[in-house]
């Protein structure tokens, strides 16, 4: 067996040796929150909860991960990328690994991953997410809760937890799918009534009516086909005397439908805090943005950062003493070369940035000793580098 399959394995060898409970003694089902009705899988196939989740997911995996060290009131970027943020789990995907981390903290409340692989130090550089819904946690006391999965007991050393919104007393993040189950269930159930209705034949396009004849069953049908017949042709069709034609419009339960599936998905987009109109809602006013770079602000104001700023601070538990870690949030905010130029060039004026930050910047390789690319300047450019002869 490899090494590294060996030491992925340890972690799940050292369950069987834990105490095993009697499964009537815990609710293994509830690992974020009461079980109900709607689960997270069906609640998933919710359009408005699908694209809430992808947006929240999708973004934050997305974003670059930073690592910087403190030296007192001073933050220095690390170079090298830790092993957690390089290949953190045996898929090895950082963009997957958030992603999952995301996904069942925004379902479920909570994200929980189990540490796999440790360095020499002792720091993780593998974790595995679990499933929630394997996860239970006894929150008696609420300062040392034990961890379950599966039934067995896991060392709280070897648990990752991030919980989003959690009561004060409690440990385990409220479920939002638990929580919400009926604002869920009442858009599961309007889509399925919505799919029903049309499956059965809804409202008819149009009414061909004619009073100066009573029409039999098998002429009706013969001059439906010939009318449809027509209309998909785009060709008009020649009747006789007295016919009256008229096109129906949205009826008032399509009209109903229509607005129960917007405010359904309006209030899913409020419980995760994203742009309705990203979901299929309705804004509620007139509020727009001329640019793309204004949208990515707000979406990263409003909806993003408090994400972020929890990821930000279970990750940075994670690293050595003086090292923390941070999102690169300024990858959202695209720009145009000219735009992003400009604000290269106030940086080095301004003297807080100097040409090898710049260059960073662009994914460029820092200038050659002595070139100046090290150097801030003021309100001027940097020095031209020395002669080869001085």
């Amino acid at each position: 067996m490899p090494r590294w399959t060996r030491a992925l394995a340890a972690p799940f060898r050292r369950f069987g040796q834990a105490t095993v409970r009697a499964i009537t003694s815990l609710p293994w089902g509830s690992g974020g929150g009461s079980p109900s009705a709607v689960s997270a899988h069906s609640a998933l196939t919710l359009i408005p909860v699908f694209a809430s989740v992808r947006i929240l997911a999708d973004n934050v995996a997305a974003l670059p991960l930073q690592l910087f060290r403190r030296d007192g009131a001073d933050r220095q970027p690390v170079s090298f990328v830790p092993a957690l943020f390089w290949a953190p789990d045996a898929a090895g995907d950082l963009f997957t690994w958030l992603h999952k981390c995301v996904l069942s903290m925004a379902l479920r409340g909570n994200a929980y991953g189990l540490i796999t692989q440790r360095d020499p130090l002792g720091f993780p550089t593998m974790i595995e997410w679990l499933n929630p819904d394997d996860v239970w946690v006894d929150e008696l006391n609420p300062v040392r809760p034990v961890f379950y999965w599966q039934g067995r007991v896991v060392d709280r050393a070897d648990i990752l937890h991030i919980p989003w919104v959690v009561m004060p007393g409690r440990v385990v993040g409220l479920s939002p799918v638990a929580l919400f189950a009926q604002t869920i269930g009442a858009g599961l159930s309007v889509t399925e009534y919505g799919r029903s209705w049309f499956h059965n034949g809804g409202t008819p396009p149009a009414v061909l009516k004619n009073s100066g004849k009573t029409i039999g069953p098998d002429e009706a049908e013969e001059i439906s086909d010939r009318l449809s017949g027509r209309m998909r042709s785009r060709k008009p069709l020649v009747i006789g005397t007295d016919w009256d034609f008229t096109a129906l419009s949205v009826s008032p339960e399509e009209s109903q439908f229509i607005e129960s599936m917007r405010l359904n998905a309006s209030q899913i987009a409020a419980i995760y805090g994203v742009p309705p109109e990203k979901v299929g809602g309705d804004t509620g006013g007139s509020l727009t943005y001329s640019t793309v770079e204004m949208n990515a602000l707000d979406l990263i104001n409003s909806t993003l950062r408090p994400w972020l700023v929890r990821l930000e601070g279970a990750f940075t538990r994670l690293m050595p003493g003086r090292e923390f870690v941070r999102f690169n949030l300024d990858a959202m905010l695209r720009t145009s070369v000219l735009d992003r130029y400009n604000a290269h060039g106030m940086a080095l004026a301004q003297g807080w940035q100097n040409r090898d930050g710049v260059r960073a910047l662009e994914n460029l390789s820092p200038l050659p000793p002595g070139a100046g690319g090290e150097i801030y300047t003021i309100g001027t450019t940097a020095p031209a580098p020395p002669a080869a002869d001085s």
